[in-house]
């Protein structure tokens, strides 16, 4: 896979699947090809949920049936043909799904049965702060949830997706395995770090196992969960070579999202020594996130190595044509910047 920069859009939730169904709208066609066309590299959809229990919110996408496959395929074909690569963010929430959206209401709490939501699951019984407690994951819905990981894996290569990215991080379920505050298991897939990471490395043998050899895998992890004695740099760095040599072939680094309630150090670019370290500890490529919003602080974090690309996410809601702007302010001439023949008229 060829990408024509370093400029790419992280997966962000939008919750506007308002039929409930799983399957991308117009909205999103609009969304996705419209930051193709601005320019960027690379686009990572949104979290997609490998079943209807693993949603975030009941307004999420999904690949977990062949009417979503039909459904994003326009998608992919012309983000495509705008000239970026794109892939898609496999997801299970866990004990943090069946949350509310715009039209559920019930906004950062459960939804109840009746008004469309379900029971979550998790390694453990332990509650997402406020959020009703989830049933604790048998060795049969962990075979189950590896299996529906694989399945839409299989689902997204038939969508035209160019790379799979498996969602291990902000508290979702696979890091709800990871992590040592919430994970309370005596069996094969709780206690030391080995047991703890045993879930996503299966996920990640099975992904690997039904998509093409040389389709690049990605994996999304918080690097810390910012609290004391969770999850933190020196597991991440462990992990990221474990897996490595399973065929991963970058870690998409971020933070937090796993336990509620603490105290993040928000600042422009504040993730961005966690890719660092992850890259040089691992010796595996990474990408940066996190309040990456100026062409130049960019263009630094990849002169100085800090990671191998930079993902741009809330300034690309507010411009689509971040990378174009960003080329101007660079010096590019505009006939070497990502125009769409039809915008070239109108470069910066």
């Amino acid at each position: 896979m060829r990408v024509r920069n370093r400029i790419w859009l992280p997966p962000m939730d939008t919750y506007s699947v308002f039929a409930r169904d799983g399957k991308p709208t117009p909205f999103h066609y609009q969304h996705y090809v419209s930051r193709a066309m601005g320019g960027f590299g690379l686009i990572i959809a949104e979290a997609t949920a490998v079943s209807p229990e693993g949603r975030i919110s009941p307004c999420d996408v999904g690949l977990w049936n062949d009417d979503q496959v039909e459904a994003w395929r326009w998608i992919v074909r012309d983000v495509r043909d705008a000239g970026a690569a794109m892939g898609v963010q496999l997801n299970h929430a866990g004990r943090k799904g069946s949350t509310g959206c715009v039209p559920t209401g019930h906004i950062a709490e459960t939804v109840p049965p009746e008004e469309g939501g379900w029971e979550t699951v998790g390694p453990s019984a332990d509650p997402y702060g406020r959020y009703a407690a989830p049933r604790a994951l048998d060795g049969e819905g962990i075979r189950a949830v590896i299996s529906d990981f694989a399945s839409a894996a299989t689902r997204a290569v038939a969508a035209g997706f160019q790379f799979v990215e498996i969602h291990a991080a902000h508290g979702y379920l696979i890091s709800q395995f990871l992590d040592p505050l919430v994970n309370h298991r005596d069996d094969e897939y709780g206690g030391d770090l080995e047991g703890r990471a045993l879930l996503l490395i299966r996920v990640v043998d099975a992904v690997r196992a039904v998509i093409p050899e040389d389709m690049p895998l990605f994996v999304r992890v918080s690097a810390t969960d910012w609290a004391p004695g969770g999850w933190d740099l020196d597991q991440t760095i462990a992990l990221s070579r474990t897996l490595a040599s399973r065929g991963v072939d970058l870690i998409d680094v971020s933070t937090g999202g796993i336990v509620p309630g603490v105290a993040v150090p928000v600042e422009p670019g504040y993730q961005v020594p966690f890719a660092r370290k992850v890259r040089q500890g691992a010796d595996v490529p990474v990408t940066a996130v996190g309040l990456i919003t100026k062409p130049k602080q960019a263009k630094r974090i990849l002169r100085n190595h800090d990671a191998d690309a930079v993902e741009i996410g809330r300034a690309a809601l507010r411009d689509p044509y971040w990378p174009l702007r960003a080329a101007h302010k660079l010096g590019i001439d505009a006939k070497d910047a990502p125009y769409p023949f039809p915008y070239q008229r109108g470069a910066f």
